[in-house]
C-alpha cells in the first residue's frame, strides 16, 4: 500500500491533513501522522479511520527512520532546522521529500546523492516560498514564449487577517508561527531597482514601507524579504532591471513595527533575571520613538501594562512574542487572508496577477490551506505518476507548476490576471 507520511502538525498543517486524508480514502492509501503531541493531532484528524497518528520525538533517530522506511513519499512540516535529520533518512532509504521551506546549503548538500538515487526532494512548496514560484514561472514562461524581454518582476505576497475580522489598529492578527512573525525582517534584504543593488538593514526595513493597489481591497504596504537577487537566475530574468520579493501588511503596521525594531524589543539577547520586570520597564527604550503614529499600536500590545512579564520569557523577542500571541490573537470565528501580487512590466506591455484566498476560521485558516495544498499535492502528483522530474529541486518546471496550479485552482485558490 503507498504511503504518505507527514512529521509535524501544526498550525499550516491543518488543511493539508484534510486533503491526505481525503486523498488516503480515494485511492486507498495510508498516511501516517507523525508529531510530538498525539491527542492534538487525532483531534485535527477527528480519528479518522485513514489516518495513522504516531506520537514521536523527532530526534529519536531509531523510530524516525522506522517511520520512515514505512513510507514512500515523506512530508516535512518540522521547523526548518531539523528537515536535514528527515532528509538525510530519505537518502538512506530511498524515500521522495516534500517541504515548504527554503533550500537551504545542508538540503543542496545532499544533492548529488538523491539525483543518483533518483529521487524527487521539493522544497520551497508552500506558499511563500511555492506558490509564489509556480504562479511567477506560469507567466514569465508565457512571457518569454512570445519573445517579449521582460523589465521589471515584483512580488508581493502577504498572511492578513480578513476585513470582516479586521477589528484592532494593527490591522492584523497571528495566522502562524509567531515566532516567525516577530523575526520577521532580521536578515534584512536585498534587491534591485533601475539596476540600482539595494541593501537595507533591519532597522532600516519599516521605515518607509512603499504601498501597492491589490484590485477590491485598496492599498496594502510593503517591506522588501531576504535575498531577492538569489532569484533572478532561477527565474531567468537578467534583464529585469527591477527585481524585488516583498511581504505585504498594512501601513499601519510597519509603522508600529518601525517602532519596535528601532528600540530593539525583537532581539533575541538573553534579559537574564526578568522575574520582576514589568511590561512598562521593559518597553522603556521605545519612548523616544512613539509618536501620535503608532502610540495607539504600541499601548494595544500592552507595551505600557504595569502587568509583569512572564516568567518564562528570558529575551525580548520571548517577551514581544507573548504579548503578539496574546494581543493579536485569532478568535475562533475569525478568518485570515493571503494575498499575494504579481507586478510584471514587458516590452509593449505589463500584467499583474493577484490571489485573495479567505480561511474558513481559526484551524482552517487561508495560511494553512495555501501552506498546505500545495505539498498535499505534490505528495499525490508523486504517488500517481504524474510527476517524473528527480533530484534536488524547487517547483519552477512547468511539469510542477501546471498541474498544481489546476488542481490549486479546485479549491479555491485561484489568481485572476489582469494586462494592462
Amino acid at each position: 500500500m503507498k504511503t504518505i507520511l507527514l512529521f509535524g502538525a501544526g498550525k499550516s498543517a491543518t488543511v493539508l491533513i484534510d486533503y491526505l486524508i481525503a486523498e488516503s480514502a480515494t485511492n486507498n492509501w495510508k498516511f501516517i501522522i507523525a508529531d510530538a503531541n498525539k491527542e492534538q493531532v487525532l483531534v485535527k484528524t477527528n480519528h479518522s479511520p485513514f489516518a495513522e497518528v504516531v506520537e514521536i520525538d523527532i530526534a529519536d533517530d531509531e523510530k524516525r527512520d522506522v517511520l520512515i522506511q514505512r513510507s514512500h513519499v515523506v512530508i516535512s512540516m518540522l521547523p526548518p532546522a531539523l528537515h536535514f535529520l528527515v532528509a538525510k533518512d530519505c537518502v538512506e532509504n530511498r524515500k521522495h521529500l516534500l517541504t515548504a521551506s527554503y533550500l537551504d546549503t545542508n538540503m543542496k548538500s545532499l544533492a548529488n546523492e538523491i539525483r543518483d538515487r533518483k529521487l524527487l526532494f521539493l522544497c520551497e512548496m508552500g506558499l511563500d516560498p511555492g506558490i509564489d514560484h509556480m504562479s511567477a514561472m506560469k507567466l514569465i514562461d508565457e512571457i518569454h514564449a512570445s519573445e517579449k524581454r521582460i523589465t521589471s518582476f515584483k512580488s508581493h505576497c502577504g498572511g492578513l487577517i480578513a476585513p470582516e475580522s479586521d477589528n484592532n489598529p494593527w490591522h492584523y492578527k497571528i495566522s502562524w508561527n509567531p515566532r516567525n512573525v516577530v523575526l520577521a525582517g532580521k536578515a534584512g534584504a536585498t534587491y534591485k531597482v533601475n539596476n540600482d543593488i539595494k541593501k537595507e538593514d533591519y532597522l532600516n526595513l519599516f521605515s518607509d514601507c512603499k504601498e501597492v493597489s491589490i484590485d477590491g481591497l485598496g492599498k496594502l504596504a510593503y517591506y522588501p524579504n531576504r535575498d531577492s537577487l538569489g532569484y533572478i537566475p532561477i527565474y531567468k530574468l537578467e534583464t529585469a532591471t527591477t527585481f524585488i520579493r516583498t511581504t505585504l501588511r498594512h501601513t499601519v503596521y510597519c509603522k508600529g513595527w518601525n517602532a519596535i525594531a528601532q528600540a530593539g524589543l525583537a532581539d533575541e539577547v538573553n534579559q537574564g533575571d526578568t522575574a520582576s520586570l514589568t511590561f512598562k520597564k521593559w518597553s522603556l527604550p521605545i519612548i523616544p520613538f512613539v509618536n501620535d503614529e503608532n502610540r495607539v499600536l504600541l499601548e494595544y500590545l500592552g507595551l505600557f501594562d504595569e502587568l509583569f512579564v512572564p516568567a518564562a520569557a528570558k529575551s525580548n523577542a520571548d517577551i514581544l512574542q507573548y504579548l503578539v500571541e496574546t494581543k493579536l490573537a485569532m478568535e475562533p470565528t475569525d478568518k485570515d487572508m493571503i494575498v499575494m501580487l504579481h507586478e510584471i512590466e514587458y516590452d509593449g506591455g505589463s500584467i499583474e496577477s493577484s490571489l485573495v484566498v479567505k480561511g474558513t476560521d481559526n484551524l482552517r485558516t487561508a495560511m494553512a490551506k495555501t501552506v498546505g495544498l500545495p505539498l498535499g499535492i505534490a505528495a499525490k502528483f508523486i504517488l500517481d505518476g504524474t510527476f517524473t522530474q528527480r533530484g534536488l529541486h524547487i517547483p519552477i518546471s512547468k511539469e510542477v507548476y501546471l498541474p498544481v496550479l489546476k488542481e490549486l485552482e479546485k479549491h479555491g485558490v485561484a489568481f485572476k490576471e489582469i494586462k494592462k
